[in-house]
């Protein structure tokens, strides 16, 4: 297959990780630009008792694209049950303490990367801890990137904002200035990709990359976050905080999920995205496909899949086909 550059990634949480994964099986040439705005759960802990950005979403990170064994994989994602560590993961651990000897976060990442082995590079957004703020349609303001989470406004969010004011790393800009192919996606859209967009530089890097600007978007809706949003006003929300044509491609899921496997999130009033035809313009080539897979009871983009579209996708736009 077709060398395609030099890959850079911006997101975070799950679809983040679980997209490397495929990446990984075909280039090494692929850096993750990794969101710092998470507050709960593991992360949220070591980001307050060490006064560390949160090491989550960069662990998920480093994990997908370490070249050790699947055994030190799952060692790295191993979460305690019990005890005072209880809800840590090992990652999570040794990157807190790693930081602990490091002079920047960004340090602690790189040395991070070096000790389990990582193809291709993992960067915090930001060396700042974010805090996200969510304010909402009725015009209250829902402080966290965890609250937002669990709030699930039924009014809808209005615009996401962070403090405090932050930068990015001069890491992060220079890979995204020397990329061919940049991917926002998949992921939470209001509290995983956008996150990184709030941070100086990051837009102007993006506007004057010659990449190939990919966006692929979520496979079902967010409570809370994108409750009745389709393709479309995904890519709308991204562009709200980017520039208007910001993806030059978008990859979207066009299959029928079968009853069985969404009764669960019909439960919690998640739904499938869907795509209106009637809305495409012209301007940006929607590559559609069947890209879901059910996975540890969750709906899951099929990383192996998705990641042959991408390759395919830059390949052939690349050569202008």
């Amino acid at each position: 297959m077709m060398d395609v550059g030099n890959i850079v990634t911006i997101g975070g949480g799950t679809g983040l990780s679980t997209m490397l994964r495929g990446l990984k099986l075909h280039t090494s040439k692929v850096t993750a630009v990794v969101t710092v705005a998470d507050d709960g759960g593991s992360s949220g802990i070591l980001r307050k008792s060490y006064n560390m950005p949160p090491p989550g979403d960069v662990r998920n990170c480093v994990s997908a694209l370490t070249d050790m064994t699947k055994e030190f994989r799952e060692l790295l994602n191993y979460r305690f049950k019990d005890g005072s560590f209880k809800g840590h993961s090992v990652g999570n651990i040794m990157l807190a303490a790693i930081n602990e000897t490091s002079s920047s976060f960004e340090e602690a990442v790189r040395r991070y990367c070096r000790i389990v082995g990582v193809s291709g590079a993992v960067l915090p957004v930001t060396s700042e801890s974010l805090t996200l703020h969510a304010r909402l349609k009725s015009g209250k303001t829902v402080d966290g990137e965890s609250n937002i989470s669990i709030y699930r406004p039924n009014d809808g969010i209005d615009e996401v904002f962070a403090t405090p004011k932050a930068s990015a790393s001069g890491a992060v800009v220079d890979s995204i200035l020397g990329a061919d192919v940049i991917i926002m996606g998949p992921g939470s859209l209001y509290t995983s990709i956008i996150p990184n967009f709030l941070v100086d530089g990051v837009v102007d890097a993006i506007k004057e990359s010659k990449a190939l600007k990919i966006y692929v978007c979520n496979i079902m809706t967010q409570p809370g976050e994108t409750d009745g949003y389709d393709a479309h006003d995904h890519l709308a929300a991204l562009e709200k905080y980017t520039y208007k044509g910001v993806a030059d491609a978008v990859i979207a899921n066009d299959a029928e999920i079968p009853k069985s496997l969404l009764d669960k999130y019909f439960e919690e009033e998640a739904h499938p995205v869907l795509i209106d035809e009637g809305k495409m313009d012209g301007s940006t080539r929607w590559i559609m496909g069947s890209f879901y897979i059910m996975q540890d009871g969750q709906i899951r983009h099929n990383f192996s899949r998705l990641a042959t579209t991408i390759i395919r996708t830059a390949r052939n736009m690349r050569k202008g086909t």
